[in-house]
């Protein structure tokens, strides 16, 4: 087995090369090719922080926990296992493993001695792969990157180390003492010392061997174009077609005003915790930066032809005589900050926040701690976790990460009035009012209700693609479509790397969707839980007037213990749900996105708009489920909620991804309609089966539903197609239930019982976000 080994870096694509291969993952494991989940989500960052000095303590380590060698030394322990047991399930002849970090933070031997260890214990095969830019290009993003994470010392020291005789060693003779507390990292305030190739390529070849290691040229347009996956056949090498990739936006490139502000406001909040009175937490400093944000011109990198000539590439890089030298500028000065900016006046307004953070942070540590339970966790929930959950469990039940309730006022289990019918809505001329826009596949049990439940709280249009669809949903569509109710369009013949992706390009040139005042992206297995007023769009928007993009968090609904699959009303069966706080894993804060049609973004893709136009930066407004602004979170990029942006007092999307036992079943047989190369199985499940917490809210609106839904009905061809297409379903589990492989799947699903810090730490592990 030949291990390919991507070492960065973070400005130069590593994680769109990540993104991708991720998106790739089964095309390639059938072409014995792993990239594997054990390392991480992504991006490896577990293989990283395993081989750092136990006193090389970077944020990321810091950050997940493993500051302390004895749990880094754990962590090593079970990814090394993690590791062999997927290569072992897959036995492949290509392992690709991809960490920005390794390239920009490794430069002990004793480090490297360890990567090689762990590494040459699954194969003697091993080749190192970088995308590098020119230097100075480089540079610049490298150092406005790290002032956002709370690089404090300008440029000045990289301009004068330019005359050192050796840049790596000056850099690394100048690394900063690690101080976590104060944000002191040698990744964050350290100089690059890798930018110098010819170093980078020696150190690396002095433990993996002469000519291990290649540097491939960093080409933005290339990185971010559809047929960047053929820069991916190239790097590793791999054989055949691999399918294109979504087009993806540039990075942005922040000002040099905004990164000089950044900088000098940087340098008073360390001296501000050098006195050791204060407590900054890191998600409170990063919202400080993005407060300082002014419009402007990136750093020129001409300014910084000192280190251009200094690592010129030309004469010891061929490969990378592409990268053009920047036109020589003269020396970098820090940028005027404008406005008349004075950090120590930044300071005093953020004060009173840092005091707060420091008043909660000393509560938490005084409050008493509850005392251990003898059994921390159950009997059934050992037997069945591997040892990455288990030890995610010890890890997660004292942390903050730990889910709970505790969020918001709204009593969710307490009954309350149905609400009242919702007027007629009347449109002004020429618009399609609110409109959602949705792909279905083989849902036929389901369209009417969901249908029926979103025009009864002020849904005015929807737009409806299907593909490949055997039970009767296109049908379905099209007599809703004949009925004046829909507009229903076939996507069998979809390109690109999604049916779901080809449909939402083609939507935007949709009238209904050109004429819309809202536009809703939302699948047949969620529903807008709207809980304020009478439980209406407009009782929303009444709530929350300025906003133009709204988060709508998923909650996401376990199966409730209904194993048979029935047209029994979704939002009536199944109330058992995941917590309101449950910031890990990351698809249960997952957002869908419903936005104002005002022309500020380009592009609609699953969980959000995309592509944010320049004359739209200051106009857009995007706000939480409660109704409080979350712009800066969102405004650009982000799928999921944080523990900053998250709220559900106002709106929730209700995610119904498993419905019954025998539903689920068929899901898994069927695939999804994002991603149709994966497969659905116990993992699903795991990631998606909550039952500990309850939410009945919803169930406000059955009235007006059911008045909805009998209307519809009421047409005999539709009532006949819905019976059919139920009738298929049936049948279809049953068939199901006769197949040892889905046999099996459905009773190892209902026999998992776990609470919900079980299911956190045990779908962690599955998706190796630990």
């Amino acid at each position: 087995m030949r291990i390919w080994l991507h070492i960065g870096f973070e400005q130069t694509g590593s994680a769109r090369l990540q993104q991708v291969l991720d998106d790739k993952r089964d095309k390639l494991i059938g072409k014995g090719i792993l990239f594997p989940r054990s390392t991480g989500a992504k991006n490896d960052t577990r293989l990283f922080m395993a081989v750092t000095d136990p006193d090389h303590v970077d944020s990321l380590r810091f950050s997940r926990g493993f500051s302390d060698p004895a749990r880094q030394a754990a962590m090593r322990a079970a990814l090394v296992e993690d590791l062999r047991r997927e290569i072992e399930q897959h036995q492949p002849h290509t392992l690709i493993l991809s960490a920005a970090q390794l390239g920009a933070s490794l430069y002990r031997a004793s480090e490297l001695d360890r990567l090689h260890g762990l590494l040459g214990a699954l194969s003697d095969d091993i080749r190192i792969l970088a995308h590098v830019d020119e230097p100075a290009r480089l540079l610049a993003r490298h150092y406005a990157a790290q002032v956002f994470e709370g690089r404090s010392l300008p440029l000045d020291r990289e301009l004068a180390g330019a005359g050192a005789a050796d840049w790596w060693q000056a850099c690394v003779a100048a690394m900063p003492t690690i101080d976590p507390a104060l944000g002191q990292f040698e990744e964050t305030q350290g100089a690059p010392f890798w930018l110098d190739y010819a170093a980078l390529v020696q150190f690396w070849e002095g433990r993996f061997g002469a000519g291990t290691v290649s540097l491939r040229p960093y080409d933005p347009t290339v990185f971010a174009s559809e047929t960047f996956t053929d820069e991916i056949r190239e790097c590793f090498p791999i054989e055949g077609s691999i399918g294109k990739a979504a087009a993806a936006a540039p990075d942005p490139e922040v000002s040099a005003a905004w990164t000089a502000r950044a900088r000098q406001l940087n340098a008073l909040l360390i001296r501000v915790l050098e006195r050791g009175e204060h407590h900054l937490p890191r998600p409170l400093w990063r919202s400080f930066m993005s407060e300082l944000r002014v419009p402007g011109a990136p750093i020129d990198p001409g300014s910084l032809s000192a280190i251009s000539r200094r690592l010129a590439l030309a004469d010891r890089f061929p490969a990378l005589a592409g990268l053009k030298t920047p036109a020589p500028q003269p020396d970098w000065t820090e940028a005027d900050p404008t406005n008349g900016f004075r950090a120590s006046q930044y300071l005093l307004a953020f004060l009173y926040r840092i005091e707060r953070a420091t008043k909660a942070e000393a509560e938490a540590r005084a409050a008493p701690r509850p005392a251990r339970p003898a059994e921390a966790i159950s009997a059934e929930a050992r037997a069945l976790m591997p040892p990455q959950a288990l030890a995610n469990f010890e890890k997660l039940r004292r942390s903050p990460y730990a889910p709970h309730n505790a969020l918001g006022s709204l009593d969710e289990e307490a009954a309350a009035a149905p609400y009242a019918p919702a007027p007629p809505r009347i449109l002004a001329p020429g618009s399609s009012g609110n409109v959602i826009v949705g792909c279905m596949k083989n849902e036929a049990p389901y369209i009417v209700e969901w249908v029926a439940y979103h025009r009864a709280i002020g849904i005015d249009n929807f737009l409806i693609y299907t593909n490949g669809c055997e039970d009767g949903t296109s049908e379905i569509l099209d007599r809703l479509q004949e009925l004046g109710v829909l507009q229903h369009r076939n996507n069998d013949n979809w390109k690109g790397n999604s049916p779901q992706q080809h449909a939402l390009n083609k939507a935007l040139k949709e009238p209904v969707i050109r004429n819309a005042e809202w536009i809703i992206h939302i699948d047949v297995d969620e529903f807008m839980n709207i809980r304020c007023g009478n439980g209406t769009l407009d009782d929303f928007f009444a709530h929350a007037p300025e906003a133009t993009n709204v988060a709508m968090t998923w909650r996401l609904f376990g199966n409730n213990g209904v194993k048979a699959l029935s047209d029994d009303f979704v939002i009536d069966q199944f109330d058992a749900c995941a917590p309101k706080y449950c910031p890990k894993p990351h698809t249960v804060w997952g957002f869908k996105t419903m936005f104002r049609n005002i022309g500020a973004y380009a592009k609609m893709s699953c969980h959000r708009p995309n592509k944010l136009s320049e004359a739209f930066r200051d106009r857009v407004v995007w706000v939480n489920g409660s109704g409080q602004d979350m712009t800066a979170e969102a405004a650009e990029r982000g799928w999921r909620n944080s523990t900053k942006s998250i709220g559900y007092d106002l709106l929730q999307l209700n995610h119904y991804a498993l419905r019954s036992a025998e539903s689920f079943l068929i899901k898994r047989q069927r695939g999804r309609a994002l991603h149709v190369d994966r497969s659905i199985g116990l993992n699903y499940w795991i990631r998606m089966d909550w039952s500990q917490s309850r939410d009945i809210t919803i169930k406000r609106n059955l009235p007006r539903l059911r008045a909805e839904y009998d209307r519809l009905m009421a047409d005999p061809r539709l009532r006949t197609l819905h019976d059919s297409g139920l009738a298929w379903h049936r049948a279809k589990a049953d068939e199901l239930h006769a197949t040892p492989e889905f046999r099996e799947l459905y009773e190892q699903a209902l026999r998992v019982r776990l609470t919900e810090t079980e299911r956190v730490a045990y779908a962690l592990a599955l998706d190796m976000e630990s």
